[in-house]
């Protein structure tokens, strides 16, 4: 048994549906930070609160400590200062993954609360 139909009708019909798929998904944004191992006091308050403007807007957060050259023995500065904070953000976001080191960058996610 088959069924007769038009095709461009039907490739029209497919496209149509694909477009309103998509229209209903939702974007997801990630906005990166980026930390040194030795970050002093003002500059991290300063990325704190663009952290904090980022997850209020709705957006994915990617905070990374970048080690150069020789800094890589500075593993422990970097992990304590993306759980410091994760810490600090905990009333803004949720922290889906935690410090992990990758090659030479320590990354961590941190996913905005729902409004």
């Amino acid at each position: 048994m088959c069924k007769a139909l038009d095709y461009k009708k039907f490739l029209y019909d497919q496209k149509k549906r694909e477009k309103f798929l998509k229209a209903k998904t939702q974007k997801v944004i990630v906005k990166e930070i980026r930390f040194g191992p030795q970050t002093d006091q003002h500059d991290y308050e300063f990325k704190k609160k663009h952290a904090i403007k980022f997850l209020q807007d709705g957006a994915k957060l990617k905070a990374f400590v970048f080690f150069k050259g020789r800094s890589i023995i500075f593993k422990e500065q970097g992990q304590i200062l993306l759980l410091k904070l994760a810490q600090e953000l905990e009333e803004y976001g949720k922290v889906e993954q935690l410090p992990t080191l990758e090659g030479k960058k320590m990354i961590m996610f941190v996913n905005p609360k729902k409004n």
